[in-house]
């Protein structure tokens, strides 16, 4: 190794910590959540990505125009289509998110977003960052917030994964020191820590959920890790009424799957790379990545997404129409909730576990041997406008 080499490392990590220590300054000065109910007009995104991201995206504005019919008509909401986040187009621009996306994006309040493809080696599209990563960090979407609910299992899981830290957030900004050494790099700051935790805790004690989990791999990774739990430690003091604990992650994802221990948990609160891992593991227990939605909350913005890729060999093989909307409509009903549409929100929780977990009608195989997309998602509004909805759900779930 030269010192050319070390010093061009160097260079490099100087600019990283740059970049890192600017965006501590605008965390500092970061405003409180914004308060939809104060808004004229609130403007609702919907970008339908790529690959499957637009066949399912339809079927879930779909029910998002229908439950907002009468907002929408008295000029309280808007519903936009944003194009242009599809691969084809983010190749072209060599760009994660292109510029006149990201302003369409940036007029909105509330993005409901389709899954995007992020580049792979081999696979002949230019290495651009991943679409999701570059959204979170532009709109400063620092909590990514996943459900997972199995009634009859007694779980009732919510996971507060830190979205604008770790080691995606600088995942594309490694450094090949030469042909034998390449180093990526993973951050932790106090700004970001503190906010995600305070999150999960201010949730835990407002729905009376009282328990909160702290997963980190602090006993080994010793510095970003351990700011974690150590920010974690100091918070939880403020919060005397909820009960916490904190666990690794190695561990945690054994727990998840113990029959006798997992119901215990309720909030979870972790760093980046450990959520993406634990809300996918917990997604299959509920049913499959198909059967989450997720949301991505900002001070300025938020975005709900489906939490599945835009599994392109559907499209490939003429298949897309049959793709499970289950996620995004999931990810519809979480935006509802969170600009404050909190009955229509739950009605369609509960419609959409009645067509999911209990009545099941009409079945999805992502093949022509089930439903399309589209007679799914009027299953799905049909079950909303049931007058019996709230018994059929209640007596299906045991409530």
């Amino acid at each position: 190794m030269t010192n050319v080499d070390i010093d061009a490392a160097k260079e490099h990590f100087g600019k990283i910590l740059k970049e890192q220590l600017a965006r501590v300054e605008v965390m500092r000065s970061s405003s409180q959540l914004t308060d939809y109910t104060n808004l004229d007009k609130m403007v609702i995104g919907v970008v339908g990505g790529d690959g499957i991201g637009p066949f399912i995206c339809k079927h879930a504005e779909n029910i998002l125009r229908e439950l907002l019919r009468t907002e929408i008509e008295a000029g309280k909401v808007e519903v936009r289509t944003i194009e242009g986040l599809t691969i084809e187009n983010r190749a072209k621009h060599l760009k994660a998110i292109p510029d006149d996306v990201l302003d369409e994006l940036k007029k909105c309040h509330v993005i409901l977003k389709g899954p995007t493809t992020t580049p792979k080696k081999g696979d002949g599209w230019p290495n651009i960052e991943s679409a999701n990563v570059a959204m979170r960090r532009e709109l400063d979407l620092f909590a990514n917030v996943r459900p997972m609910r199995i009634p009859e299992q007694g779980i009732d899981w919510i996971f507060f994964r830190e979205n604008t830290e770790g080691a995606y957030v600088l995942g594309s900004k490694g450094v090949d020191v030469n042909e034998d050494i390449s180093i990526d790099f993973t951050v932790a700051t106090t700004q970001g820590c503190e906010r995600i935790i305070r999150l999960a805790f201010d949730h835990a004690r407002k729905t009376g959920q009282n328990k909160v989990t702290v997963v980190t791999k602090a006993n080994v990774i010793k510095k970003t890790d351990g700011k974690f739990l150590s920010v974690a430690e100091r918070i939880a003091k403020e919060y005397p009424e909820v009960k916490w604990d904190d666990w690794f992650i190695d561990i945690m994802t054994a727990k998840l799957i113990d029959p006798y221990r997992r119901a215990e948990f309720k909030v979870m609160v972790l760093p980046n790379l450990y959520g993406d891992i634990l809300t996918d593991e917990a997604a299959q227990i509920q049913g499959g990545v198909g059967t989450a939605g997720s949301a991505n909350i900002g001070t300025r913005y938020s975005m709900f997404e489906a939490i599945h890729g835009s599994a392109p060999r559907m499209v490939d093989e003429g298949r897309a129409q049959y793709a499970d909307p289950s996620s995004i409509i999931k990810a519809t009903a979480m935006l509802l909730n969170h600009v404050g549409f909190v009955e229509k929100a739950r009605k369609l929780e509960m419609a959409l576990d009645l067509c999911t977990l209990f009545e099941k009608r009409i079945r999805i195989t992502g093949r022509s041997d089930g439903a399309t997309g589209e007679q799914f998602g009027k299953y799905v509004l049909e079950t909303v406008a049931r007058k019996d909805l709230e018994k059929a759900w209640n007596d299906a779930s045991g409530n």
